[in-house]
């Protein structure tokens, strides 16, 4: 590992606003942020550019942005103490331990923001919106709460339709090209640096926001068409 890597790492362990495999956070996060405002997470979040936005946007709610990578953590999480910007926090962890973190109820809504896409069939339950994750989040999130998928990926935006379809979810918005649009939402003009180099290659920036049905989700019975057309075939 590089010295700039290492120094990171180190540094971010002095950070008030980053926690590191934390125990005892679920239901405390009022108690963190030393507010009762509503709680959103930013998943794969890498230099938190979503969560720096929507803290600005929005300065009577809470954001954490959610990575394994603590090196893209940093940059996110010293902006966020040099702004400063105190309802923006990051939190070091794998995203499917999110029920270690967070008690019920507890989040108001979840940003998926250029996440990999994982191409390959077989690596399709590594997708943020598949089922099985869906099936994870679903407990955790407060009645009414979203979850918004921002990607460049022609094949997780379809995916995720499916998925939506498929699972008995709510669409409630769907663009298939962002900046196609007359005006753009200010939450939807917020960029990533992905997003940036995205942007400058060409590529169509599209969103999927929808809600999770009430009844509880069984990710292994819910049957995908994508799924279905692999069985017996190869990838």
């Amino acid at each position: 590992m590089g010295q700039k890597k290492l120094q990171r790492f180190a540094e971010i362990e002095t950070f008030p606003n980053v926690l590191i495999y934390p125990e005892g956070m679920q239901g405390k996060w009022n108690e963190f942020f030393k507010n009762n405002h509503p709680v959103t997470l930013e998943l794969a979040c890498g230099k938190g550019d979503y969560t720096l936005g929507m803290a600005r946007l929005f300065p009577d709610q809470n954001f954490i942005g959610v990575d394994l990578k603590g090196n893209r953590i940093w940059r996110g999480a010293k902006t966020a103490l040099e702004e400063p910007l105190p309802n923006a926090a990051f939190l070091r962890t794998q995203i499917d331990k999110l029920n270690n973190y967070f008690a019920p109820g507890e989040i108001k809504d979840i940003w998926i923001t250029f996440p990999d896409p994982f191409l390959r069939q077989s690596k399709s339950k590594k997708r943020l919106t598949h089922p099985k994750f869906l099936q994870l989040f679903q407990p955790l999130l407060a009645p009414g709460a979203t979850i918004n998928l921002k990607t460049d990926s022609p094949q997780l935006y379809a995916f995720t339709q499916e998925v939506i379809s498929a699972a008995g979810c709510t669409l409630i918005e769907d663009i298939a090209d962002v900046y196609a649009l007359p005006e753009v939402p200010p939450l939807l003009k917020i960029q990533t640096y992905y997003e940036g180099m995205h942007l400058a290659d060409g590529r169509t920036i599209r969103y999927l926001k929808f809600q999770l049905p009430a009844a509880p989700l069984n990710w292994q019975s819910i049957k995908l068409p994508s799924d279905e057309a692999t069985v017996g075939g190869e990838d």
